[in-house]
């Protein structure tokens, strides 16, 4: 009994350790301004341009408001990534979709959906701090971010193909590789 515990013990040391050592620093902001994130998207089609001039807004929430948004963005694929401010993940994953906004955000529509947060101005902080290129809806109560993602969890990014087709991931991207190749493979079809 007391060999069984000692084993238990030095198998979750080992798998502390191995966690540790697997965690990557999280990826900065880019230090782009709103400014700077509209001009290198400048010249996107119209519906996207819509979502570039409301960069880092944080809009009204309801089921209406972002159901309007994806109508405006049929044939577009797009790209919604629940968060939180109070989600560490999901601030350690912020720098990753600014960056992957920028970078494909001339032919994907990206929205942040803020879910389950307690107040708007910690929402609005969170964002002059981490600015994104596309505006993100705030969900108080948390329920259209568990119609949308199936999910009471932050965070969770859903694709939506051209032709409608939806994936749900769970959990934050440790890199703008991994976020880019899962727009291609989900969103872009490619």
């Amino acid at each position: 009994m007391v060999l069984a515990g000692l084993v238990l013990v030095v198998l979750l040391a080992v798998g502390l350790v191995q966690l540790q050592s697997s965690k990557r620093p999280p990826l900065k902001p880019s230090g782009l301004t709103v400014s700077q994130m509209q001009a290198r998207l400048a010249g996107s089609p119209a519906p996207l341009m819509a979502l570039h001039a409301q960069a880092s807004e944080l809009l009204p929430g309801n089921a209406r408001a972002l159901n309007a948004r994806l109508t405006a963005l049929r044939g577009y694929p797009v790209v919604i990534n629940k968060w939180a401010s109070t989600c560490e993940p999901c601030r350690a994953e912020s720098g990753v979709f600014q960056r992957a906004a920028v970078s494909l955000g001339r032919e994907v529509a990206f929205i942040g959906l803020d879910s389950g947060e307690a107040s708007r101005a910690e929402a609005e902080h969170f964002l002059r701090s981490f600015p994104q290129s596309y505006p993100s809806y705030y969900d108080q109560s948390g329920n259209l971010g568990i119609a949308i993602t199936d999910s009471s969890f932050t965070p969770v990014t859903v694709f939506y193909g051209r032709a409608g087709g939806r994936y749900i991931r769970q959990g934050p991207y440790p890199s703008v590789a991994k976020l880019e190749s899962d727009v291609k493979r989900y969103a872009l079809g490619a």
